[in-house]
């Protein structure tokens, strides 16, 4: 009852903290004064991670097995991982790129987990055969870790394409005006554009450089934390396999699960694929990014829905198998 009641209660702390951060980044972007808040909310990140570094441990202790064992366990670990995700760069150089992706992600998860599921869906119960290993840990933590790096990653590449499209629209738009005004006011109304043009060239690279140095830390960041995903993703499906074997007899059973999760593989191993081609570098691969976003979702909650399959143990339903 007491590590119950302390579940309760780290829930909703780490809920209301990253509730006020979101309101803090909010306020941040609207009013440019309040830069200062900056560091609040860095922090409150951290109060954050702690309290649902908590209540895992409070579930581990009075359920007696790691917190990974159905929907909203990992849901609560997966924004777990988003809030490490958050730390690493404000520990290495206090300038965090990923704010703006790690702590909507964390809130999103972990709603979603404490308001979107049945309260029947929160109670620790007994271990189904099948997850009673030691592979339980290692299997679906590094699962769980390479999903948060791996919709990060995308995320930020999703974030290229936009300010990609958005640079080529407004040059787009910019000749067709051009267009428009030397069809109006005649060849020499063209010329003195034309001649305009010219003379402020520079100041047009002045104000693309930010957009393109942008959207090259966009890339940067992007195939830095996928690679790291990928990494975590082929512990996750090799450590899975060892641990089919042992449960099932079998290293591959082509589950539902089994099946998207190589899906995810071979997408994002297609993206570091393209990364080595610096012509399909940028917008290219940031494509392919974004379609893993996609993936990863089906792969985390199609199973999850259909509840079918060796997995059904972390569906919507109460029922385990």
């Amino acid at each position: 009852m007491i590590f119950s009641t302390l579940e309760h209660i780290l829930t909703h702390i780490s809920f209301s903290i990253i509730s006020v951060v979101i309101t803090i980044q909010l306020m941040n972007l609207l009013v440019h004064e309040l830069v200062q808040l900056g560091d609040a909310s860095e922090k409150g990140m951290i109060a954050t991670f702690f309290s649902i570094t908590g209540l895992l441990v409070t579930r581990w202790i009075y359920s007696g097995h790691f917190p990974l064992s159905d929907l909203y366990e990992s849901l609560i670990f997966l924004s777990w991982s988003f809030s490490i995700i958050h730390m690493v760069p404000y520990f290495r150089n206090h300038r965090n790129h990923f704010s703006a992706i790690t702590a909507p992600s964390a809130i999103f998860t972990q709603g979603f987990a404490t308001s979107g599921l049945l309260t029947e869906m929160h109670q620790s119960i007994i271990l189904v055969p099948a997850l009673q290993s030691q592979w339980l840990m290692m299997h679906v933590s590094m699962m769980l870790l390479s999903y948060a790096a791996l919709l990060c990653g995308s995320l930020l590449s999703v974030a290229l394409l936009v300010i990609t499209f958005r640079k080529n629209s407004d040059i787009f738009d910019k000749r067709n005006n051009l267009l428009i005004r030397s069809f109006f006011f005649g060849e020499i109304e063209y010329l003195n554009e034309k001649r305009s043009v010219l003379q402020n060239t520079s100041f047009d690279s002045f104000t693309n450089y930010h957009k393109y140095r942008l959207t090259q830390r966009l890339d940067f960041w992007s195939y830095r934390v996928i690679s790291l995903g990928f990494i975590f993703l082929t512990i996750g499906i090799l450590s899975g396999a060892v641990w089919a074997n042992e449960a099932w007899g079998s290293y591959w059973n082509w589950d539902p699960k089994e099946i998207w999760a190589f899906i995810t593989w071979a997408i994002f191993a297609i993206y570091l694929h393209t990364r080595t081609n610096h012509s399909l570098q940028g917008a290219n691969s940031a494509i392919v990014a974004s379609i893993g976003f996609l993936i990863i979702w089906i792969c985390y909650f199609g199973v999850n829905l259909l509840g079918i399959g060796l997995h059904s143990y972390g569906s919507f339903t109460l029922i385990s198998n």
